[in-house]
């Protein structure tokens, strides 16, 4: 299953920059029936990638094999299943990293603020691009959920349901730019981000990555397969390693800033589809606590809303790690789409 690329001029952001190109990166599974009513849009998470549906992929999120493909819940003999890398990471999209082409030198630090908002918007043009008129769902974890519910408030007629999955409707409270540039500030080859002719900040880029999968629950994962500490900490490097030669750090504060400015509470009148919200029962970053305040607020609303709580071990990792404990519930919910 290989990456193909949709690209467009001239796209004018909520902040009134345009960026004169963007390339959005993408993978599908299934067919687009002639209607182009049949499809579902995976979103993914901040620092993963569209490639969650290939089968064999993973994530930080962890492997969504067994949720996307033949007789899955979102199920490719059906549906036609799209997962587009966003704008601003680091996978084929437009970022910081890419060719400003009224300069002809990456973007760097120039690079334009975006919002989610933003993002889902790129991702709509792609979704006419393919011919896609009417979607069942959008679906994600993580980041991927403000991606949902983002959609839901952006483009209200455009899908049956949301199914937003170990996220929330506001982002983490924390200043998540200012925690970047504790990391990045003090590398010597950052340079506020123009570092692409200075070495790089790969080693940083690592450090952080290991202190994030282990908040994300990673370690705690990893133990049965990897009993000896020593071995653990190898893996995970091993891990962070990998992530860090294919990730540029520019898109952690792209995508960190328009996190900083997410937030659809205000919003949630304007969502007139059902949702299946979903959070897992170890999440540290987005605890269960937050179930009732935001079932409560939706329903308030007007918004049919149901919640999933997801029993697992495996914290923010949970919507992959353990798929088959939700699945049937994500199943049930796009059938009870169909039926509507």
């Amino acid at each position: 299953m290989r990456d193909q690329v949709f690209t467009f001029q001239d796209f004018q952001l909520e902040s009134g920059a345009v960026l004169p190109e963007v390339s959005i990166a993408y993978v599908t599974r299934g067919t687009l029936n002639p209607d182009g009513r049949n499809a579902i849009l995976v979103t993914h998470g901040y620092t993963s990638s569209h490639r969650m549906i290939v089968p064999g992929g993973a994530s930080s999120e962890g492997a969504w094999s067994t949720l996307v493909g033949p007789g899955a819940p979102i199920d490719t003999d059906r549906y036609f299943v799209v997962c587009s890398n966003m704008l601003g990471s680091s996978y084929g999209s437009t970022n910081a990293a890419s060719i400003d082409p009224r300069t002809g030198k990456p973007y760097g630090s120039r690079f334009p603020v975006i919002s989610v908002a933003d993002i889902v918007t790129a991702q709509h043009r792609l979704l006419e691009h393919l011919g896609v008129t009417h979607l069942r769902a959008v679906v994600g974890p993580s980041y991927g959920g403000f991606q949902a519910f983002q959609w839901a408030v952006t483009f209200p007629g455009f899908m049956d349901g949301i199914v937003p999955v170990v996220t929330s409707p506001l982002p983490p409270a924390s200043d998540r730019v200012a925690g970047l540039m504790k990391w990045f500030g003090p590398d010597p080859n950052f340079n506020n981000g123009d570092y692409y002719d200075k070495g790089g900040v790969r080693e940083t880029a690592i450090r952080l990555r290991i202190d994030t999968l282990t908040r994300y629950g990673l370690a705690d994962s990893l133990a049965a397969q990897f009993p000896d500490p020593a071995a653990r900490d190898a893996e995970m490097r091993r891990i962070a390693g990998a992530w860090a030669d294919v990730f540029d750090a520019n898109s952690l504060f792209i995508l960190g800033r328009a996190m900083e400015g997410y937030d659809i509470t205000r919003s949630y009148t304007q969502i007139r589809c059902p949702v299946l919200y979903v959070l897992s029962t170890t999440d540290a970053l987005f605890p269960p606590t937050l179930a009732p305040g935001v079932i409560a607020g939706l329903q308030g609303a007007g918004v049919d809303a149901v919640y999933f709580e997801l029993v697992s071990d495996h914290g923010h990792l949970a919507s992959g790690a353990d798929a088959d404990k939700w699945a049937p519930a994500l199943r049930d919910f796009i059938v009870r789409l169909e039926r509507a």
